[in-house]
């Protein structure tokens, strides 16, 4: 293919209801959507950046910006373009791994969509559908936190991720434990404890969670490998796994037993189907985690979710857990799953009215320097 230019918008749409980590709380899903114009098709890519660089050093300002001046011109040099040559196009620019992945995605999308092939069957998806659980967030209070997990369980979600930090941890998860019984339970800490709470954080092995997820910060792979020998609790990477050579790493060190692949966080899908064949060579299972990713993200995240080495359900949840209205058709669940999309590319794209109406900026970028 040849690439013409990228169009760039970004999007804010509002959030069912506010959503809080150990890093902030966000009420408004601040994201980049990008549309690849090529000389065979066009394809769509969404940015998994913040609005403020909490969960990474990136953010969507920035992105826009490194994408403006940086990425697109690089492949302005690149004569027939494939997905497969975009991260050796970009390797020069350090970092971004969540602006190269949204380029990435947008043009493996036109590309598929070129052929006629699907995201699924271009990553080897062995699924039709996939088993859903759900993210959720710090509540102002243990009734609001058992009312919510209800709800979330009435709806079909197959498996409970807790948002856990320091005050907010142990007496939560007994209380939902006590309440609901032996649900598939797990939390997340996203880098809020450090090494000095193992002790404390060994106090959550009696409730039999499936994972604890990345408690220590991104660059401790030792601190982790450590707290693996002190509590029971599997350890789940997430911020430290930035790479296949990362997670190829971390399970060697034995700082984690289970591994969380998010696309935007190792530069694609292309990269997090290698990080998926690592931790399959060693026996070691993954699981798709999420950004809040509108139904673009999503209908990518659903077909690598597909792939036969995501033995634990991700975060892929249905469209109406973060939006009144998504900007693709939503994706629903049923029985506890969601349909891993089958037509083209993503298999899904934006309604341009809903689109429009949640662009708070748009930008054309062309694949050539003036």
């Amino acid at each position: 293919m040849k690439l013409t230019g990228i169009e760039i918008r970004t999007i804010q749409v509002p959030l069912v209801s506010p959503f809080r980590t150990s890093f902030g709380t966000e009420t408004v899903r601040e994201a980049l959507v990008l549309r690849a114009v090529t000389d065979e098709a066009e394809g769509w890519g969404e940015c998994g950046a913040g609005t403020a660089p909490l969960y990474s050093s990136e953010y969507t300002h920035a992105a826009a910006d490194v994408l403006t001046r940086h990425l697109v011109p690089a492949l302005a040099g690149v004569a027939e373009l494939d997905a497969h040559q975009v991260a050796p196009a970009l390797a020069a620019f350090k970092g971004h791994r969540m602006a190269k992945a949204a380029l990435e995605t947008a043009i493996l999308d036109a590309e598929l969509r070129a052929r006629g092939v699907s995201f699924g069957r271009a990553l080897g998806a062995v699924r039709t559908a996939v088993p859903c659980g759900v993210s959720v967030g710090i509540t102002g209070s243990i009734p609001e936190l058992l009312d919510t997990v209800a709800a979330y369980l009435e709806a079909g979600y197959l498996r409970i991720k807790l948002k856990i930090e320091p005050g907010w941890d142990v007496e939560p998860v007994r209380a939902v434990r006590e309440r609901f019984g032996d649900i598939l339970l797990q939390v997340d800490a996203n880098t809020a404890y450090r090494r000095g709470d193992a002790g404390h954080l060994a106090g959550l092995d009696p409730f039999g969670l499936l994972l604890m997820e990345q408690p220590l910060a991104e660059d401790d792979l030792l601190g982790h490998a450590e707290l693996a020998k002190r509590i029971s609790t599997p350890i789940c990477l997430d911020e430290s796994i930035v790479s296949a050579r990362a997670a190829a790493d971390a399970i060697a060190l034995g700082a984690c037993q289970i591994v969380n692949i998010k696309p935007g966080r190792v530069g694609g899908y292309l990269e997090a189907r290698r990080i998926h064949d690592v931790c399959a060579a060693n026996d070691v299972p993954v699981w798709c985690g999420g950004m809040l990713e509108t139904g673009l993200g999503r209908a990518a995240n659903v077909a690598l979710a597909a792939l036969p080495g995501f033995l634990l359900p991700g975060d892929t949840s249905a469209s109406d857990r973060y939006y009144r209205t998504d900007i693709t058709p939503p994706f629903r669940l049923v029985d506890g799953h969601l349909e891993v999309p089958a037509g083209p590319g993503l298999g899904v794209s934006p309604i341009p009215d809903v689109l429009d109406a949640v662009t708070v900026g748009k930008s054309w970028v062309p694949a050539s320097t003036p």
